[in-house]
């Protein structure tokens, strides 16, 4: 879009106020909200913001920061109230010298879409993102009281989670997202809303925003919606599958008709590449103490560092689609992650590993979570981390995925992680207090 075509929008919508939207290192998603009368300076990325106050990004000294919107993320939200309409664009984070901001997670993805440009390629993810809908207290508190007791794909009479679930999904429409499915999941309270895959950046903001439009409609209908990977014990956790292909033009690099289960060796190398870095790549795609209570036997999440062209318990599968729609899934994330840091190091991994030819082993077409020990060694399946931070010790070792997020932003996430670890297994939790304080 252009700027005339934007100014034209927004007065055809009648837009009382402009979100300018980023998010941090931690994936939390920020903005700066201005008026009508600001609309073009906000257009023209001349909007500044206090860049000490997000959590890694600068030192108080050096705390002036730009915004500069992209132009092709501008959306009418399908929501008002007597305030106004509200509008907004995803931005870039640049230095007052109107330079990149190293620190900008998006800044980091675009470098990794530069590199796969260079070699010709276009990445094209779609994520699945999983949420709990969860019942608020008289005071307006979230609870982890939920709303039914559906399972997978279970058809209940209509409640305010199936309600819920609609007007979301009618949101999403209205701005542009094409909603593939939305259904219950497995555990009480469970869902999830699929929208079609797109390039890796546009993904990536949608992923962003979804978290926004889920938990603005939840509050409407007076639940809360939470991306915790597992908020109660004993059920399953919040997933976020990527489903991941690289084309050239138009051209599915990923399908060769005449391979074995056509898929060619591009796509071979790419997932080498992705289990080569997993174990790395997890402290990104699940970076919290809470993931890897998710990442556990027995809830479906995979924990074995494998791939198949069948079944679901290896880390990375091969869905049945073939031509334009062969893919890889990489089934270890979860929502609460930073979309656009996760994408960038699942690239950079699913690059080098092209780049060096990298043999992602045998298929593994058996239930590997049925598997011993002994078997799981003979075939060289590694596990991913048990806790964040053996996860950041694997981030430590791997210079491709540091690169990928480039030096700023991986040494103040890592750093900022070791101290949740630090804080996480220095308190005393009430499973540790019910279980000892009577007994010893």
């Amino acid at each position: 879009m252009t700027k005339r075509e934007v100014l034209a929008e927004l007065k055809k919508h009648k837009v009382r106020f402009l979100r300018l939207m980023f998010t941090d290192i931690m994936g939390g998603i920020k903005n700066v909200e201005v008026p009508r009368e600001q609309f073009a300076k906000a257009i023209d990325g001349e909007i500044m913001f206090d860049g000490s106050s997000i959590e890694g990004f600068t030192r108080i000294e050096e705390s002036d920061m730009l915004l500069k919107p992209d132009l092709d993320s501008f959306v009418v939200f399908p929501w008002s109230d007597e305030r106004g309409k509200v509008a907004g664009f995803i931005c870039d984070v640049y230095n007052p010298d109107e330079t990149p901001f190293e620190g900008c997670p998006r800044m980091a993805l675009r470098r990794i879409l530069s590199q796969a440009k260079a070699k010709g390629y276009t990445a094209m993810f779609g994520p699945e993102l999983e949420f709990f809908l969860f019942h608020r207290d008289e005071m307006g508190n979230p609870t982890t009281r939920t709303h039914d007791s559906g399972g997978y794909f279970d058809l209940l009479p209509v409640d305010r989670g199936e309600e819920c679930r609609r007007d979301i999904t009618n949101a999403l429409e209205s701005m542009g997202y094409h909603v593939e499915a939305a259904h219950h999941e497995v555990a009480p309270g469970q869902h999830e809303i699929d929208f079609q895959y797109a390039d890796v950046l546009t993904t990536a903001d949608r992923a962003a925003v979804f978290r926004l439009v889920v938990k603005k409609y939840a509050r409407d209908h007076h639940l809360h919606a939470t991306f915790m990977p597992k908020p109660i014990f004993g059920m399953n956790g919040n997933g976020m599958h990527v489903h991941q292909s690289l084309f050239k033009g138009k051209k599915n690099v990923f399908h060769a008709k005449s391979a074995r289960e056509e898929l060619s060796t591009t796509m071979l190398h790419y997932i080498g590449g992705l289990l080569r870095h997993a174990r790395a790549i997890a402290a990104i795609s699940n970076p919290l103490v809470n993931s890897y209570k998710r990442l556990v036997p027995g809830y479906e999440a995979p924990i074995n560092v494998a791939w198949s062209y069948h079944n679901r318990s290896p880390l990375v599968r091969v869905p049945a689609r073939r031509g334009a729609g062969t893919r890889c899934e990489l089934r270890m994330a979860d929502p609460s992650c930073n979309p656009y840091l996760a994408f960038a190091v699942m690239l950079a991994a699913g690059l080098d590993g092209i780049a060096e030819k990298t043999d992602p082993g045998p298929s593994v077409d058996r239930n590997i979570f049925e598997m011993s020990h002994r078997e799981k060694r003979r075939l060289k399946i590694d596990q991913l981390p048990e806790n964040l931070a053996e996860a950041v010790k694997f981030l430590r070792k791997d210079k491709v995925i540091q690169a990928a997020l480039g030096s700023h932003i991986y040494e103040n996430y890592a750093a900022a992680k070791e101290v949740e670890w630090s804080e996480y297994i220095s308190t005393v939790h009430d499973w540790e207090v019910d279980r000892y304080l009577a007994r010893f």
